[in-house]
């Protein structure tokens, strides 16, 4: 299961545009719509109208729900998202978990960006929480303790992996100079951590081409002020000494250049496993199982 509530830092509004190529890429159909009236705070998150010219039109009121949908290979999985509940966060996890459940669901991911002193010109990092040791070790490079003002996506984690399901987390490391734009690097480093959690599949190659678009346009605009150029390069400095000191694994799903491989690719390479699990007579397969 894939979660995207709104509420949370959303540093290069990694959630937006996780729901967004999501919806236009999975095909994803309502299962479950939660009642908007006993869960959201109107007046602190107010929905949208339009008025035209002597009256009113276009209501768009806030909505949570629960999608099924599919990958680019057609493998199934949920979609819960939304808004962040205002309340009955209780009740709200209760449900969900009910339908986790139900569905049989086998793994949940979920993410968010904290904007924080990196450089664009280096990989989006991230800290990993949850169940998944193997995630956690391959690519968790900060390991804070603190208290923090908890989020529901928190709270669902945490019932989650109490129960022993499997579970993971992305906060994703955000330059702090880009935390107010839609930065394609931020949907790239979350969609590559839900790949490897879930083994869902999707092709980047268009989010992949936003990105080098991007950072044209972020490096011209550096360049022409002397004040930005020094910062960033400070920023590098610092980031490269922090890396030297905590290794992490490089993901199984990027190259060596960074970049991710398309749907086609990613197919022929899981073909070409299955095939091999099949020669040695070891391959295995869950029935059932909703990611």
């Amino acid at each position: 299961m894939v979660v995207a509530l709104g509420g949370l830092s959303d540093a290069g509004g990694v959630i937006s545009q996780l729901r967004e190529f999501l919806r236009e890429r999975s095909e994803p159909e309502e299962v479950v719509r939660f009642n908007a009236d006993l869960l959201l705070d109107y007046r602190s998150r107010r929905p949208l109208i339009t008025f035209h010219e002597d009256h009113f039109a276009d209501y768009t009121p806030e909505t949570l729900t629960l999608e099924l949908a599919t990958d680019e290979l057609g493998s199934p999985f949920l979609l819960l998202s939304g808004f962040e509940p205002d309340f009955r966060w209780d009740q709200f996890i209760d449900a969900v978990l009910l339908l986790v459940d139900e569905f049989e669901v086998s793994t949940t991911v979920w993410s968010h960006a904290i904007p924080m002193p990196v450089p664009h010109t280096r990989p989006i990092r991230a800290t990993v929480s949850g169940s998944r040791e193997d995630l956690i070790e391959g690519r968790s490079v900060w390991k804070p303790t603190s208290k923090l003002p908890a989020s529901i996506s928190h709270v669902l984690e945490y019932r989650l992996h109490g129960l022993g399901e499997d579970v993971a987390g992305f906060a994703l490391l955000v330059p702090h100079y880009l935390a107010n734009t839609e930065f394609p690097d931020a949907l790239l480093a979350t969609l590559d951590g839900f790949m490897a959690a879930t083994g869902l599949l999707f092709d980047t190659n268009e989010i992949s081409e936003l990105s080098r678009e991007f950072h044209l346009q972020v490096d011209r605009q550096i360049e022409e002020n002397d004040e930005s150029l020094e910062m960033v390069r400070g920023l590098e400095l610092r980031y490269d000494a922090y890396m030297a000191e905590e290794p992490t694994s490089n993901s199984p799903l990027v190259g060596d250049d960074g970049t991710i491989p398309t749907a086609d690719q990613l197919a022929s390479e899981l073909e070409r496993f299955l095939a091999q699990q099949r020669e040695n007579g070891d391959g295995t397969a869950a029935s059932g199982e909703t990611r």
